[in-house]
């Protein structure tokens, strides 16, 4: 099967910036094998990471040649990497946090790595620059589901499974063996790092609680609580670390987006699926994300891609209505495009509307970066000061999306 992406044009009215569409012959929606698992972009935000289906994975030049703004021939290829094995998660390191980037200086820079989790429990580590394979990473013994290295510059690799563990690795370091993470009673679906590489955060398919890791000590810290078992199908911490979001849903009652504060467990609020039509199973929770540079939060049901600004505590962008197919969705690393990826095995990226981040909220971000809510609360600053910085001024009441949305 060629795997040379076909493009089509945008679409300005609905935000689509392209599409991106495996050649060969017609793809069955739901057919066993041709999803896409996962989408990513590179650290540098230059390279995009496409799964698309029956082991293939695609690596190519962002902006696409056939944006506005993108370089390069039309034809450009990219390179093709071959899995031999469906591919569930992706990750390129490298990383480092949106605050630290700054402080990198040229001779720092690594050569960039992508690893890639698959169906048998093998995680393959490819040089991105050659497209060759660097070695193989065993010791799971099912589904790698999800994968993503800490933003601190290393290359410590976190690793979910449906084996229900969880694995560390220090691909810096041959032949290390990896620290497991066990405790979950259910697969793993995903995982998450904090911008300080100071936790890890888990969630399982079928659970009452979310877990939470030491990166330090690599030693289980905490439980976030739910009252009812619910599918948990990600999570995702904030650019500054001060927010957990995990996302979940029940197929008689819809779906929700809790925010926790990861150091205390406290629920700060919640979003909530009031979508009322019957076809509730329909309309499932798939995918969510932070952006990487400010207080965004994309996320991907069934039916449309939906991002929400919590700064203005509104959705500012609603799109790929009635597309019953996403499964993914992914942030550049500029936050100015989200990747979804879809279950025929097609790509879109959106335009994410350019809003600029208020004085308040970067002051909040450069404190939270590396002070703890505990540490915060200690500060001798006016109550309403504090409430702000530690994300308490956040709404109590739920944010409800109704199917009008979608009539």
């Amino acid at each position: 099967m060629c795997t040379t992406p076909q493009q089509t044009p945008a679409d300005e009215e609905e935000g689509l910036l392209a599409e991106l569409k495996p050649r060969g012959s017609a793809r069955l929606y739901g057919s066993a094998g041709c999803e896409t698992w996962s989408v990513c972009f590179s650290e540098d935000g230059s390279l995009f990471a496409w799964s698309l289906g029956h082991g293939t994975v695609s690596l190519l030049p962002w902006p696409l040649p056939c944006l506005p703004h993108g370089e390069g021939p039309a034809d450009s290829p990219g390179k093709t990497l071959q899995c031999e094995h469906t591919v569930w998660g992706m990750a390129f390191g490298p990383r480092l946090a949106s605050q630290a980037r700054a402080a990198e200086h040229c001779g720092a820079a690594k050569q960039l790595l992508l690893a890639t989790g698959l169906n048998n429990g093998v995680i393959k580590v490819w040089l991105v620059s050659t497209g060759k394979l660097l070695f193989n990473l065993t010791g799971h013994e099912s589904v790698v589901r999800d994968l993503v290295f800490a933003q601190n510059g290393s290359l410590t690799l976190v690793s979910a499974s449906r084996d229900k563990s969880l694995r560390v690795w220090d691909l810096a370091k041959k032949g290390t063996p990896s620290h497991v993470l066990t405790g979950p009673k259910n697969w793993v679906f995903k995982c998450c790092v904090s911008p300080d590489s100071s936790m890890i955060a888990s969630v399982c398919n079928l659970d009452t609680k979310a877990y939470l890791w030491s990166m330090r000590s690599y030693t289980f810290i905490r439980n976030l609580k739910y009252d009812h078992e619910r599918t948990m199908i990600s999570c995702d911490f904030s650019m500054d670390g001060g927010l957990l979001v995990i996302g979940s849903f029940h197929s008689a009652t819809g779906w929700w987006l809790d925010l926790w504060d990861p150091y205390t467990a406290d629920k700060l609020t919640t979003v909530e699926d009031c979508d009322v039509c019957v076809y509730r199973n329909d309309n499932l929770l798939t995918a969510l994300s932070f952006s990487p540079v400010t207080l965004q939060l994309a996320f991907k049901d069934y039916r449309a891609l939906q991002i929400w600004d919590m700064e203005q505590d509104k959705l500012v962008l609603e799109a790929d209505h009635n597309r019953v197919s996403g499964l993914c969705c992914a942030f550049h690393p500029q936050g100015s495009a989200v990747a979804t990826g879809c279950r025929d095995g097609h790509v879109k990226f959106w335009r994410v509307p350019l809003l600029v981040p208020s004085l308040q909220h970067l002051c909040r971000t450069a404190l939270r970066y590396s002070v703890s809510t505990f540490q915060v609360r200690a500060l001798p600053l006016p109550k309403k000061i504090l409430e702000f910085l530690t994300y308490r001024n956040i709404s109590k009441t739920k944010i409800l999306r109704c199917s009008e949305h979608y009539s």
